[in-house]
């Protein structure tokens, strides 16, 4: 047993261990082998060596923290302490994108949304494909930000195809730029979480950020610039070759989509399918899928994509079946 005093100076002691002590008590419940007790400004550890030492590194990221933002939250801690399988500053150090707004820890919490970001890091071009809930566009967003932040890029560029999913753009009230932002708020509530109100404001109006519809890409080099197209599902063929054909030097581009929620018309092919057929060989370019799996929305939502995917597997196993017996006779 060894143990260890951590002694909190020029700490906002109430802020730092939470509303009764629940920072505190979060810590020593991932570290069950442990005793950590809490007494005026000092934490006392009682452990093995190994994990005293990686509780150290905690409450020293945690105080990181607070140095940088002024306040810890309970679910700022929770954030730090998700990590899976490897020892956890080096992980953690290693997954985060960016910190956003109010000390907000953004990070990819699944092995796909991880793959993701290596392969936003390696290629120029990312297909980023899989359900809804998978948080593919909002790492995508993390990606851009961090770029911007980093000065790798001049501006982030984001548009998506302006396609009704069942509803007439037409009816809703407003100029075109109002009828489309409740098809862009994805964005602008990801944008939100990640860049403080004043200077998005700011980078909106200086053009440093800009959301716009596909259909305003036509004729454009997108040079200097992170530049993501969401819902590339609903894109047609000319569209996404468009939007693919318009990146410049020094550009990187992340394409999300999901294949199995198309909102064209029911004849009209989707665009993401063919160039992600004429395009799998293509050196430069990295493909990522996610699934159910990587859903980090209510628990409810995994358990719905995996219904439909089910529902779907066998819907295709009829048409098969149903194919063969004709071929057969």
């Amino acid at each position: 047993m060894v143990e260890k005093v951590i002694t909190l100076e020029n700490v906002p002691l109430a802020e730092f261990l939470g509303e009764a002590n629940e920072n505190i008590r979060q810590i020593a419940a991932a570290f069950p082998q442990s005793k950590i007790i809490s007494r005026g400004n000092e934490i006392r550890i009682k452990g093995g060596a190994p994990e005293i030492l990686r509780i150290n590194d905690v409450l020293n990221l945690l105080l990181e923290h607070i140095d940088r933002f002024g306040h810890l939250t309970p679910e700022n801690v929770k954030d730090y302490l998700e990590v899976e399988g490897e020892p956890f500053e080096e992980q953690t150090r290693d997954q985060v994108i960016v910190f956003g707004n109010k000390g907000l820890v953004i990070k990819p919490k699944s092995s796909n949304q991880r793959k993701l970001v290596e392969s936003a890091l390696s290629n120029d071009l990312v297909f980023a494909l899989g359900p809804a809930g998978t948080g593919k566009t909002y790492i995508a967003v993390a990606l851009a930000v961090r770029a911007l932040k980093n000065r790798e890029v001049k501006r982030i560029i984001i548009t998506r195809p302006a396609v009704e999913a069942g509803e007439n753009l037409g009816f809703l009230p407003g100029d075109l730029q109002e009828k489309l932002d409740p098809y862009l708020r994805p964005i602008y509530d990801a944008l939100q979480d990640m860049v403080p109100a004043e200077k998005l404001k700011y980078y909106q109006e200086t053009r440093v950020i800009e959301i716009a519809p596909l259909a305003y890409m036509r004729g454009r080099t997108l040079h200097d610039a992170f530049v993501l197209l969401d819902e590339a599902q609903n894109t047609t063929s000319e569209q996404i070759k468009m939007f693919l054909t318009r990146m410049g030097p020094n550009s990187k581009v992340i394409i999300t989509g999901d294949q199995t929620q198309v909102d064209l018309p029911v004849r009209q092919k989707s665009g993401l399918s063919e160039a992600l057929k004429i395009l799998k060989n293509v050196k430069g370019i990295g493909i990522v899928n996610l699934s159910g799996k990587d859903v980090i929305r209510h628990k409810l939502v995994k358990s719905i994509i995996e219904a439909y995917e089910k529902d779907q597997y066998q819907k295709e196993q009829i048409k098969n079946e149903s194919s063969s017996r004709k071929n057969n006779s």
